[in-house]
């Protein structure tokens, strides 16, 4: 893990593919909610995150120098989570299958978060990002 803690609204963080980086990645984004005063927003943010994450970690092909990187931005009472990597492949919302053991995530992120999408990002790859806002606010 390389930390950047940014500037006072953002973390940048960068993980490789090992599946307990996404634990790691949680409690880091817990402390940033917390620090910003948007803990009301922690048990959807960290679940969205875990799941943007586990993505990443499961389908981009990360080398050295090439890690996946997270992005936490507060942005007034809404916080953006970007999840970054190196693979050009973007991903696709499925149609779950009731027998799948996997699969759910993206229609999991997309009924907990605000908004959230996938753009290009600088260099190889994409980024894929939600947003989410207090509860009061939506």
């Amino acid at each position: 893990m390389l930390m950047n803690p940014g500037q006072g609204d953002s973390v940048v963080l960068r993980w490789s593919r090992h599946p307990r980086c996404v634990g790691l990645a949680r409690w880091e984004l817990r402390k940033a909610l917390a620090g910003w005063g948007l803990a009301p927003l922690e048990e959807a943010a960290v679940l969205v995150l875990s799941e943007l994450l586990t993505n990443a970690g499961r389908h981009a092909r990360v080398s050295p120098g090439r890690e996946i990187e997270t992005w936490y931005l507060r942005l007034s009472d809404t916080l953006r989570i970007e999840v970054h990597d190196a693979s050009s492949d973007w991903p696709e919302v499925r149609e779950p299958d009731l027998e799948a053991p996997g699969g759910r995530g993206l229609t999991l992120v997309a009924a907990l978060a605000d908004s959230w999408g996938v753009k290009d990002r600088n260099g190889p790859g994409k980024s894929v990002w939600a947003e989410l806002s207090l509860p009061e606010l939506r």
